[in-house]
């Protein structure tokens, strides 16, 4: 097998990421393995709706261990390279589309903090995002009119320049703040005020609490809120497009707990809220703007709490007759993943191995033969009627590589095949609604009034 070229960067990154039983958030084209259709599905959306003016809606769904978290860290990766704005977030008990204690903001506000860019893909790109679009301002002024930016009217010039931007999204909801506190971050840059930049940032961030403190530090009479959350992103997706960007991927990892909300009435505000997103991108009303959620069949498909017990979008998430006889289509909102086969399993170890060998820049002595071996005494220690899930078995691969790696004269076969060779198990499935991990509000009265 030939080897790809990798930097230490990415390597390293692999491989403390398997290590940790956590989805690395880049390097992952070095290790994807099967899922070319899928993929290719997704980048469609991307390249034939989003870029064009319009949006995308999609829900991976799999069953644990199926890589659904894995699929949209590939894609995050995708879009950076394409010159989205990404943001991800997971979906928690805090963390909601929607909540009595704030819980929409809060997951608007983790958007916000992990929102990347191709330069920043690690995250935190927002607010370097808004500097740059300033700088970028400036120099195309300077090039359209050959005027130094020490010139006295230099800046009404560029003033003119951000109004003309700003005045391209007026007509969405929310726009005339929004556009203001823009209007005031440039102004504060401009003469070096950081803290009202800061202002106008914690503004944009959601950050503020009281509409009697906006009104003091920015002079605007709204601010982001639980309930209008969504609003501000489609204007973030329309404005990042006008600056240079393709538009805004956003991807909620973890859906599965909307699930797992006790509280019918809070479960089903959500299941409205997700509605509400579905149906604004669906018809045609949010521009440059993709939407990717992750979640198990059991969210989708129990008529009791999960997603199909929501009539509304039942009707809308419920797949083609023709994909359901076995056959595979891509048109709708659901995009399903199997687990991985043991060929691709098989793959993405000789991945692992090739991997280890360039970081550490030694020559492996572990044959495919000794790979194939390894899988045999996995599969005989969990019993045949567990799969095999990529995140255990690539932490154990790369533990035993480690330890050879230590000690010299440590060979693959010996290690595996020693009677204290344990793998690793994860002892429940994670995704699975139990009384431990159900999720009750504080407020939760679902049990009021009952007593012994």
């Amino acid at each position: 097998m030939s080897e790809r070229k990798i930097s230490p960067r990415h390597s390293s990154a692999i491989l403390q990421a398997f290590s940790n039983g956590v989805t690395p958030r880049i390097g992952l084209e070095h290790v994807v393995v099967g899922r070319s259709a899928e993929i290719e599905a997704l980048l469609d959306d991307l390249d034939y709706r989003t870029t064009q003016g319009g949006a995308s809606f999609r829900m991976v769904v799999g069953p644990y261990g199926s890589g659904k978290s894995f699929m949209l860290q590939v894609i995050r990766n995708y879009a950076l390279q394409r010159d989205f704005v990404v943001a991800d977030a997971d979906l928690s008990a805090e963390r909601r589309l929607t909540g009595t204690k704030g819980q929409g903001l809060s997951l608007y506000r983790e958007l916000l903090k992990n929102m990347a860019i191709r330069t920043r893909p690690e995250g935190g790109a927002f607010a370097p995002l808004l500097e740059r679009w300033m700088n970028d301002v400036q120099h195309k002024v300077m090039q359209e009119t050959n005027i130094a930016p020490d010139a006295p009217y230099f800046p009404l010039l560029v003033e003119q320049k951000v109004q003309e931007t700003l005045r391209s999204i007026s007509a969405l909801t929310n726009s005339f703040d929004f556009a203001r506190v823009l209007s005031l971050y440039w102004r504060a840059y401009q003469v070096g005020d950081e803290g009202k930049m800061e202002q106008a940032i914690r503004w944009l961030r959601g950050e503020y609490q009281v509409l009697a403190e906006v009104r003091a530090d920015l002079e605007v009479r709204s601010m982001i809120t639980d309930g209008n959350w969504y609003n501000y992103l489609k204007l973030f997706a329309a404005f990042f497009q006008q600056i240079g960007y393709k538009g805004l991927v956003i991807f909620f990892d973890e859906a599965v707990n909307l699930y797992k909300i006790s509280n019918a009435t809070s479960r089903n505000n959500n299941y409205e809220q997700f509605l509400t997103l579905f149906n604004d991108i669906n018809q045609g009303v949010a521009q440059y703007l993709g939407m990717i959620f992750s979640g198990t069949p059991q969210l989708v498909e129990d008529p009791k709490r999960g997603l199909y017990s929501y009539e509304a979008l039942r009707s809308r998430l419920q797949e083609s007759q023709f994909t359901q006889q076995g056959r595979r289509s891509f048109a709708g909102p659901i995009i399903r993943l199997d687990t991985l086969t043991n060929e691709e399993l098989f793959v993405l170890l000789q991945r692992l191995r090739n991997i280890h060998a360039q970081h550490y820049r030694y020559t492996t002595t572990i044959t495919d033969n000794d790979l194939q071996q390894f899988m045999a005494v996995i599969t005989a220690q969990i019993g045949a009627s567990k799969q095999l899930t990529p995140r255990e078995i690539a932490r154990d691969l790369i533990a035993v590589m480690e330890m050879m790696r230590r000690d010299s004269a440590a060979t693959f076969s010996d290690i595996i095949h020693k009677r204290e060779f344990a793998v690793s198990l994860q002892q429940s499935n994670p995704d699975e609604l139990t009384p431990q991990n159900e999720i009750f509000d504080d407020d939760d009265s679902s049990f009021a009034g009952f007593t012994l």
